[in-house]
């Protein structure tokens, strides 16, 4: 099982990466207990399905919030996963950043400027996304699967149903 605050405490440039049942949602420890995220107007600990209307909105705030006031009753775990790709930058770099957002209105996108995409370039310097990412595999899989299949349907179709000539008996 993944680490929670229980178990360890995150340091300042740690992603937190807060599970909201069909999504995650994203954050940089700051230190202090608070965190930074991006942040769409339903983006909140209680709001459920309706969170999922946030794809729709194109402007998110910068919020610096309380770590248990945004996760609530959510699981949430330590995630600093591209660690091993990318060199996390200074501390005192993150925190300089992510002071300098708090309160800015920037453009939203779930597939390129999301809450992950915002995290990842705090703590990186690369805006990335592995939840859009992982979602353009599935999407594809399913693509290709249907491609292949409709290939398999149309060669069987060639091969054991295509048109025979009748014999003519005259």
């Amino acid at each position: 099982m993944a680490p929670t605050l229980y178990d360890e405490k995150p340091e300042v440039g740690d992603l937190i990466e807060i599970f909201r049942g069909s999504y995650q949602h994203w954050a940089v420890y700051v230190g202090d207990g608070f965190i930074v995220h991006l942040a769409p107007p339903s983006e909140h600990p209680d709001a459920g399905a309706s969170s999922m209307m946030s794809v729709l909105t194109e402007k998110a705030m910068v919020k610096k919030e309380e770590l248990w006031d945004v996760v609530g009753t959510n699981r949430w775990i330590i995630n600093n996963s591209l660690d091993e790709e990318y060199k996390p930058r200074p501390a005192h770099v993150i925190v300089r950043e992510t002071s300098a957002l708090v309160g800015s209105e920037l453009p939203f996108c779930v597939f390129r400027g999301n809450c992950e995409h915002f995290a990842n370039e705090i703590r990186y310097g690369k805006a990335e996304s592995r939840q859009v990412r992982k979602a353009g595999e599935v999407v594809m899989a399913a693509g290709l699967a249907a491609a292949v299949g409709i290939g398999i349907v149309a060669l069987a179709g060639a091969l054991f149903g295509g048109s025979r000539k009748e014999k003519n008996t005259q």
